[in-house]
């Protein structure tokens, strides 16, 4: 639905024994934000699930109807089960700060939009993709949230190893949090002492709410994985800056920012 920060005391009670492995199944898994725990959780017994969309913010939307991009992507998994191409919108909505119900059936203010952005790199690579909010997983090595979730992490393998993330593409989105760029840089270091840059065939990049920081963080991007080589496309319509899409994890994805588009095997 939302939320779920605090998921990864479940780690005990789904790995001991190795009782998530025993007792999951084929089912469709679909969340953003905190739920990346839950998305690596799921990963580590080779589960693929779908990122990018949540029950209230997007199929409770306040507006005459669900955003038609987000609800395009949203149908399709539903009707098919898989995501077959995604490609950016036209448009990008500003972020609600009035929630009560004098908002029912208010749209979001909407602005123009221009597509997957190549910050570096080649434009066009493949691989699986796998990733989700980069708030959550500072806090898969930094204690100051949740003082004993790095330890449970570590302890559980929780974050995929460098010999993981090889030949994967990296997807990363900020939260409604709008992390400060000090802290960005902080989150990608952790990122790239783990090797996961080093690993990786790309990275993907979801606009940040309202844009914020949006310049910054490209800066810091291109600092911290300090590889010209490695290909960086930013402004997905992925995570917490609405409309969103759907991409799938764990099926092979090629990116083609020409072309303005990610297919799925």
């Amino acid at each position: 639905a939302i939320g779920g920060d605090d998921t990864y005391r479940l780690l005990p009670y789904l790995f001991d024994h190795d009782k998530l492995r025993k007792a999951v199944t084929d089912k469709i898994f679909l969340g953003f934000s905190d739920t990346t725990v839950n998305h690596m959780m799921l990963h580590k017994v080779g589960l693929p699930t779908f990122y990018g969309q949540a029950f209230l913010p997007d199929v409770c939307e306040l507006g005459p109807a669900m955003l038609p991009y987000t609800e395009h992507y949203f149908t399709e998994l539903l009707r098919t089960g898989t995501i077959r191409e995604v490609t950016p919108s036209d448009v990008w909505y500003e972020s609600r700060t009035d929630f009560s119900p004098s908002q029912i059936g208010i749209a979001p203010a909407a602005h123009p939009d221009d597509g997957f952005q190549l910050l570096q790199g080649s434009p066009t690579f493949s691989g699986e993709i796998l990733g989700g909010c980069i708030d959550t997983f500072y806090d898969f090595f930094d204690g100051t949230r949740y003082a004993d979730m790095p330890q449970l992490c570590r302890k559980y393998d929780l974050f995929p190893t460098a010999e993981d993330w090889k030949g994967k593409i990296l997807l990363l989105e900020t939260s409604e949090e709008r992390m400060p760029p000090e802290k960005y840089r902080a989150a990608l270091t952790h990122l790239k002492n783990a090797g996961v840059f080093r690993a990786v065939n790309g990275v993907l990049i979801g606009k940040p709410m309202d844009r914020q920081y949006e310049d910054v963080y490209k800066q810091i991007l291109v600092e911290v994985i300090n590889d010209p080589k490695l290909s960086i496309v930013c402004n997905l319509n992925i995570g917490h800056a609405a409309p969103r899409c759907i991409l799938p994890f764990g099926v092979r994805a090629c990116v083609d920012v020409v072309a303005q588009k990610i297919t799925f095997a």
